[in-house]
């Protein structure tokens, strides 16, 4: 599961993302308005968090733009700004929860199971290949009924994987969803993470 996060206080983005890769999360921080926004076209997430007060391009342009590009993506907007008429502004705009600062992190952590559940068909939420079994919501593995703990990395890899199960994927593709990078021909980063579980 990929979280995008647009926020531009350092110290907060890192706490937030700190606390979703540990519970598997893969998670992109972004520091202003217009990067979130190129990513959140051009990149496949399962949410946005998405905070109103960003430089360059303020979050509620960044709602906008980004249901007009995706309108089923689900957006949480987490802000400091709680005045009535925001959170009905961004609501009315497509945003599908509004979480003010300061905030629980476990309420946080809450409301997006709740967004991610409603996202996906619940066929979705959990991808199966022979008798290997993932939960994207519950972020847990199995196989055979036993259960596999992964690093938030090789959950993201192994997600990619059993979503593209058929399909052939290229080093370029893993490496661009997976670590987000453009390909680098001398990297073995996809090699040395699959040959570690075999």
């Amino acid at each position: 599961m990929r979280i995008l996060i647009a926020e531009d206080e350092e110290a907060l983005a890192k706490f937030v993302r700190q606390g979703l890769e540990g519970e598997h999360y893969a998670v992109d921080v972004f520091s202003d308005g217009e990067q979130a926004r190129v990513a959140a076209a051009e990149n496949d997430y399962d949410l946005v968090i998405l905070d109103l007060n960003l430089p360059k391009l303020d979050g509620v342009s960044v709602l906008r733009q980004v249901r007009l590009k995706k309108p089923s993506l689900p957006v949480l907007v987490l802000t400091q700004r709680s005045r009535v008429e925001d959170r009905v502004q961004c609501l009315d705009l497509g945003a599908d929860d509004y979480l003010g600062k300061p905030f629980s992190f476990s309420e946080l952590s809450a409301r997006i199971r709740a967004l991610v559940r409603r996202s996906h068909l619940p066929s979705e939420n959990v991808l199966a290949v022979a008798d290997l079994k993932l939960d994207r919501v519950e972020r847990r593995v199995e196989r055979a009924g036993l259960r596999i703990e992964l690093t938030t990395r090789e959950f993201s890899l192994l997600e990619y994987l059993m979503r593209n199960a058929g399909r052939k994927v290229t080093r370029s593709m893993i490496i661009e969803h997976v670590w987000n990078l453009t390909f680098d021909t001398t990297t073995n980063v996809v090699d040395v993470y699959i040959n570690y579980r075999i």
